[in-house]
């Protein structure tokens, strides 16, 4: 039977894919795109956008493609086994990721495209190709270069981590309750939170941080009392004011946060927040900002009027 992750043909095949179809597919891809990288960065590959393109762009496609599969399934239908399976894979990912951004043969070949053979489409995604470059560290050298590829590699290892932590938190979450506290939540809500309680053995209706759960009793409840209980646990999650302390992200956040100051510094900028924006429309942290305090003020006044 052929691997779904390695099927091109249409949509991915969600229902097909199991956690022992990551590692081959994920290996075979990873074979096929180092093997387009190193052929385009000969010294005789033609700097031409459309001879790069079918040979390298077609091979980390199918790259994306797959490896956007398993991470989704892995973010919305996480098991033990998938789980164990795409962690296995993320360091070989990423590194391929980090190598090929920061590849200097293949930016040079990129800077040798002639922007007069291009069409205006392919002239823009050049001048964001290189630009991404830059970003991705390929003008580093030496010993800068290493920090900043085995700072990709720490950040894609600790935000999985941190995402992990943040699933296992809200499922690990649950309340209890009655009739007396049920006035509001739809009916088919109720009748999922009651086959959960009998499922454990236990009277009454259990309510989670799940949203098609979470949502309806923010949205309805007309106890204040239980959609406060949920909205807090909701917005503690894997923090060191959730319950569950073992899902504590609050060390992991430091680290982060650490790791994109010092990459930003190496790549020349002040801070995380201008390399972020070097990528987006806004102009600078104080017009992103600016903009957000504008939107407060303008939405202040409806939300004082719904709470009258």
């Amino acid at each position: 039977m052929t691997n779904p992750l390695l099927d091109f043909s249409a949509l991915p095949l969600f229902d097909r894919i199991t956690p022992a179809d990551v590692e081959p597919a994920i290996t075979q891809l990873l074979e096929k795109a180092d093997a387009a990288l190193a052929q385009v960065t000969q010294d005789d590959f033609p700097a031409d956008w459309v001879h790069i393109s079918k040979v390298l762009d077609t091979a980390t496609e199918q790259l994306g493609r797959a490896w956007g599969a398993v991470s989704h399934l892995q973010s919305v239908a996480d098991t033990p086994e998938l789980r164990a399976a795409y962690n296995a894979q993320l360091p070989k990912v990423t590194e391929f990721w980090t190598r090929l951004g920061a590849n200097e043969a293949l930016y040079a070949k990129y800077k040798a495209i002639r922007p007069e053979s291009l069409n205006p489409e392919q002239n823009h995604a050049r001048t964001l190709a290189l630009r991404n470059f830059v970003l991705s560290g390929a003008e580093l050298t030496g010993a800068a270069k290493e920090r900043f590829a085995a700072i990709q590699e720490r950040q894609a290892e600790i935000s999985q981590l941190f995402s992990e932590h943040v699933l296992d938190a809200t499922d690990a979450w649950s309340m209890f309750i009655t009739d007396a506290d049920t006035a509001g939540i739809p009916d088919d809500v109720l009748q999922t939170a009651q086959t959960l309680a009998q499922a454990e053995g236990k009277s009454g209706y259990k309510l989670t941080l799940k949203m098609p759960c979470y949502l309806p009793v923010m949205q309805y409840a007309h106890s204040s009392s239980v959609r406060e209980n949920m909205y807090r646990a909701y917005a503690t999650r894997a923090s060191e004011l959730s319950e569950q302390a073992q899902f504590d992200n609050s060390a992991l956040l430091v680290e982060i946060l650490q790791l994109r100051e010092e990459e930003a510094q190496l790549l020349g900028y002040d801070n995380h927040a201008q390399v972020s924006l070097a990528s987006k429309m806004a102009e600078s942290p104080d017009h992103v900002v600016g903009f957000l305090r504008d939107l407060a003020a303008r939405a202040k006044p409806y939300a004082v009027n719904d709470l009258a």
